[in-house]
């Protein structure tokens, strides 16, 4: 079966993982702060925080800056769960505000608008977060200039853009946002299994993460009221286990190494399918912004099944019948059960995303995809909507 993302695991991947099997360290070792140099490297940050996965890093972001109750945080409803989960761990509100139809990404138009609504009703925004959906970059630049008028807060959910780019600068998302938080889960750019980190520039927030990343200890001699001898450590706060293990962490900088490789190849399959399918009636290929560098974990696809003999099920049943698992990506969020009884969100509050949701089918876009492959998804695509 010919699946929608699938890790890329080669043997220097496998040598990188054994050696550190072979060693005196599994966890909270040497290969963890080898893997967050790394990251500070390619990305660019001052500071890098490696953790158990990235819905912890979301979490982590919202305890660092100080979200909690009474607090609005704005995100977009076309993501995974963990986006706007995150803001409810932290004992904050979350509210969203609906796609650009071109990228994907929350609208900068209705962002402001819903800014100006929370002023009006004498609520801070604490703060938004910006998903590069499918890997295609927010407009950071805007999103910036908005946060410095509105003096909000910026994270960058960046878990499907790693390698992505904005004028040619991969370290566009730490150079805008506060807090930048990434996910290794085997679909995604590059893998540790489970995994992700945070980012950022301010040495406060660093210190803070990485205090509560496990379960709130210190031992910095600053901060200890009490020097029992080198063994002792005190909680200040309550704190977390999303700590990150060695090997997954050498697997991290392993498949870094290589993240240059698997973006040059996804933008290649990407290519194919937007040649293959851009002058088809009822199909609608994903746009790229000028200036702007898509890193496609996603190839989102929308097709108008109004206008076609099948519904979206069957063209689904039909695709697994041609050994093809598509996926979709995502059902809004303010649409969940628990979404619409906790907080009063209903079927029409952000029509962009819901039309897209009711149209997107996610290909099969990954390294080790072969052309045959790619050429069989294609055809099967065009049969099955022509059929």
């Amino acid at each position: 079966m010919i699946s929608y993302g699938k890790q890329s695991i080669i043997s220097s991947d496998i040598d990188s993982v054994v050696s550190i099997l072979k060693s005196d360290w599994l966890t909270q070792g040497p290969s963890v702060e080898r893997f967050e140099d790394d990251l500070k490297k390619y990305f660019g940050s001052d500071y890098a925080c490696a953790v158990s996965n990235g819905t912890a890093a979301l979490h982590l972001a919202g305890l660092a800056l100080d979200w909690g109750d009474g607090d609005v945080v704005l995100t977009s409803p076309l993501s995974f769960l963990s986006t706007a989960n995150a803001i409810i761990y932290t004992g904050a509100t979350p509210d969203f505000v609906d796609i650009d139809p071109v990228s994907y990404t929350i609208d900068l138009n209705q962002l402001e608008d819903k800014i100006k609504y929370y002023i009006y009703k004498n609520k801070k925004i604490k703060a938004i977060i910006g998903v590069d959906y499918a890997g295609h970059p927010c407009d950071w630049v805007s999103l910036k200039s908005l946060s410095e008028k509105y003096d909000i807060k910026l994270v960058n959910d960046n878990c499907h853009a790693l390698g992505a780019s904005l004028f040619n600068k991969k370290n566009y998302a730490i150079k805008h946002a506060d807090i930048v938080i990434q996910s290794y889960h085997p679909v995604k750019h590059i893998t540790t299994g489970e995994g992700g980190a945070l980012m950022t520039n301010n040495l406060e927030l660093a210190d803070k993460v990485k205090k509560l990343r496990s379960h709130g200890m210190t031992k910095n001699s600053l901060e200890l009221e009490r020097k029992d001898g080198p063994w002792y450590y005190e909680m200040h706060e309550v704190g977390y286990n999303y700590r990150i293990t060695d090997f997954q962490c050498g697997l991290g900088s392993a498949q870094l190494k290589r993240l240059d490789e698997f973006i040059i190849k996804r933008q290649k399959i990407a290519k194919k399918y937007s040649k293959k399918f851009s002058s088809k009636n009822n199909i609608i290929i994903p746009k790229t912004k000028r200036n702007y560098g898509h890193a496609f974990h996603l190839y989102p696809l929308q097709v108008d099944f109004n206008k076609i003999k099948k519904n979206k099920i069957q063209f689904f049943k039909l695709m697994k019948n041609a050994g093809i698992l598509l996926q979709v990506h995502y059902f809004p969020i303010h649409l969940q059960p628990y979404y619409k009884k906790m907080f009063g969100f209903k079927v029409g509050d952000f029509p962009i995303s819901e039309d897209f949701y009711k149209k997107e089918i996610s290909l099969p876009i990954y390294p080790s995809l072969t052309d045959n492959d790619q050429g069989l998804v294609i055809n099967s695509i065009l049969k099955n909507l022509n059929d």
